[in-house]
C-alpha cells in the first residue's frame, strides 16, 4: 500500500488507513457473496455476473456515503483532491479481488469448473484478509504479540463468515 500518486511517492497514512478499510469491506461481501454462490447451483458466467455486480453496487455505495458524508460534515460537495481521493478510496478496494476474478475467470474460460473456481476464490479472500490484517499492523506500535492477534482475528472472522455460511446452508 506505499503506491503513490503516480509519482513514486507514498500515499498518506489517512488514504492507505481508508485504502485498507475499504478493501476490508468489499472482501467480506466478496467473500459472503462467494460462499452464497458456493451455496448454490450457478453457472460460472452467473457467479462472474453476480460478484461484478454485488462489488461494483458496493463500491458506489461507498463512494456515494463518502459524499454524503463529507456534505454533511463540511456543508459542501467534494471538489478536486477530495473527490480523488474518494475516487481512489473507493476503486483502490477492488485490487483485493484479483485472484477471485482471475479464478471465475478461468471457469468462464472452461478451464477450472465452477465449485473449484469458487473455493479457491474463498480461499484468497481469506487470505486476502490476512493480507489486508497485515498492511494494517506493519508499521503500528504495538508489540509483536499484539501484530499477531489482530491478524489471528481477522482471518478467523473471515473462517467465521464461511462457517456462518455453511451453517446457514445446512440448515
Amino acid at each position: 500500500m506505499t503506491q503513490g500518486h503516480g509519482r513514486g511517492e507514498e500515499l498518506p497514512a489517512a488514504e492507505r488507513a481508508d485504502i485498507l478499510k475499504e478493501r476490508v469491506y468489499i472482501t467480506f461481501t466478496a467473500l459472503a457473496v462467494v460462499l452464497a454462490l458456493r451455496a448454490h447451483a450457478v453457472s460460472a458466467g452467473e457467479a462472474a455476473l453476480s460478484l461484478v455486480v454485488v462489488v461494483l453496487g458496493t463500491v458506489l455505495a461507498v463512494f456515494v456515503a463518502d459524499i454524503v458524508s463529507h456534505l454533511a460534515v463540511h456543508e459542501a460537495l467534494p471538489v478536486g483532491s477530495e473527490l480523488r481521493h474518494m475516487a481512489r478510496v473507493s476503486l483502490g478496494a477492488l485490487g483485493a479481488l484479483a485472484l477471485p476474478a482471475i479464478f471465475i475467470g478461468l471457469a468462464v474460460a472452461g478451464v477450472w469448473e465452477i465449485e473449484p473456481a469458487l473455493r479457491a476464490a474463498s480461499i484468497a479472500l481469506v487470505a486476502a484478509l490476512a493480507g489486508i490484517g497485515y498492511l494494517a499492523v506493519r508499521r503500528a506500535r504495538l508489540p509483536v504479540w499484539q501484530r499477531v492477534i489482530v491478524l489471528f482475528a481477522e482471518v478467523v472472522l473471515g473462517l467465521l463468515v464461511i462457517g456462518l455460511e455453511l451453517l446457514a446452508h445446512n440448515l
